[in-house]
């Protein structure tokens, strides 16, 4: 099969090396890719958000599957156009339509979906401008912290959490009223805090059937102890220890089901992945949010230990007979830790050369922003999140320490990094 793969990130560098393992593969796309994903296929010079020339290089390049890596494309609506196209009807999309993909692009619309399907989640409330007064007078109600949610995309950083009830009406104004993440916070979502441990749990399905792949737990913030700005993932584990037998069957049992069916009740049809933020209450799931993809750098820890082939698992995605398919887990821990720009989540500098992967022993580079320099060559950083480095071993801390290891073998200036991922859970 020819493929093509949406995406740039450290997400679609673990992807396609996954898809590259297939004796099923045949041409691998990656559009735009980054310096790792060139070593794995062709990387083109064509944005996952401009349909038209993704439509010319399917055509073109007689792509027989295309998969979606990040939410923006399927937020717009990639799938609906390929549904809508008589040429690319029949080419399947790994990724949700439109309709669907609002469980991530709108926090309103997952939530309103959560209320109507009895899914467990904070107490919340949504406000647009003309509410600001009620939303603050809601935020009286609350204990703080207190949870602001932009609704729309925001980068993985539409979220704000203030420990004042004063800091939040600041921050709910900033949203609101002064628009800060754009057209995301024309409404703003506001929600009672949640005390627990965070989690992801990821599915995929062919709108009939799915299977539930390894969990992970991933790390926001910029800083060690979970402190600063969050950004869009400093590092993940997999498995997570206290996520065991009992408390995964209630997450069956209380959300993935419940929004399975509710998907199903509602005419929704739903191909690809399902992630699933969690948080564990006391013993108990509830749902901070939806995203319709694979996670960033959850997928870094997940894939690795995925034991099919994720060709033939994404083609039986397209063709509806995933019922069929056995998942096989490789029960050894993964241990992620992502490689920062100085500077990162703010303002960054870019072409800083960077030295020592070749140096990695035991260890998986995943790309994310990266880039090669034109005139030398040199591989650069361009992005904010630069590398992750993925070990797999008998026990998390083995996992941890070759990743540890093999960090301080790279090097560019600037380099970021938390050095406590995955040690809460040890």
């Amino acid at each position: 099969m020819n493929i093509l793969l949406l995406g740039s990130g450290g997400r679609e560098h673990a992807i396609a090396w996954k898809l590259s393992l297939s004796p099923m593969l045949g041409n691998l796309y990656i559009a735009p890719g980054n310096a790792g994903t060139a070593n794995l296929g062709t990387n083109l010079a064509v944005s996952p958000l401009h349909f038209d020339k993704i439509r010319n290089t399917v055509l073109t390049r007689q792509i027989d599957m295309v998969v979606v890596g990040p939410e923006d494309p399927l937020v717009h609506g990639i799938h609906d156009y390929f549904l809508s196209d008589p040429d690319l009807k029949t080419v399947p999309v790994i990724g949700p339509t439109k309709k669907a993909a609002m469980l991530e692009g709108s926090k309103d619309f997952a939530k309103q979906f959560m209320n109507r399907h009895g899914i467990p989640t904070a107490r919340h409330r949504t406000f647009c401008k003309p509410d600001f007064d009620e939303g603050v007078e809601f935020l009286k109600t609350l204990h703080p912290p207190y949870v602001l949610k932009a609704d729309g995309l925001a980068a993985g950083k539409g979220v704000i959490i203030c420990s004042s009830l004063g800091e939040a009406v600041t921050e709910f104004s900033g949203m609101l009223m002064d628009e800060r993440f754009g057209h995301a916070s024309r409404k703003v979502v506001i929600e009672e805090f949640l005390r627990g441990t965070e989690l992801s749990v990821f599915i995929l399905t062919d709108g009939k059937s799915f299977l539930m792949l390894p969990e992970a737990k991933d790390y926001k913030k910029i800083g060690e102890d979970d402190t600063g700005p969050n950004t869009g993932g400093m590092g993940s584990v997999s498995p997570v220890p206290f996520a065991g037998r009992q408390f995964m069957q209630k997450t069956l049992d209380r959300i993935i089901l419940p929004t399975l069916k509710g998907l199903h009740m509602e005419g929704i049809d739903y191909q690809g992945f399902i992630f699933f933020g969690l948080i564990n209450v006391k013993g108990d799931p509830y749902v901070i949010e939806y995203n319709c993809r694979l996670g960033d750098p959850e997928a870094e820890s997940v894939i690795p230990r995925l034991g099919n082939d994720l060709v033939q698992l994404l083609k039986a995605v397209g063709e509806r007979t995933l019922d069929k398919e056995i998942l096989t887990i490789d029960p050894r821990a993964c241990a992620t830790v992502v490689l920062a720009s100085g500077g990162y989540p703010g303002t960054y500098e870019k072409n800083k050369v960077i030295t020592g992967t070749e140096n990695v022993n035991g260890s998986m580079i995943f790309h994310a922003g990266t880039a090669k320099n034109r005139e030398s060559g040199e591989l650069v950083t361009s992005g904010g999140r630069v590398l992750a480095v993925t070990s797999l071993a008998d026990t998390l801390k083995e996992a941890l320490t070759s990743s540890y290891d093999n960090i301080a073998k790279i090097d560019f200036e600037g380099k970021t990094y938390r050095s406590d991922i995955g040690f809460d859970v040890l």
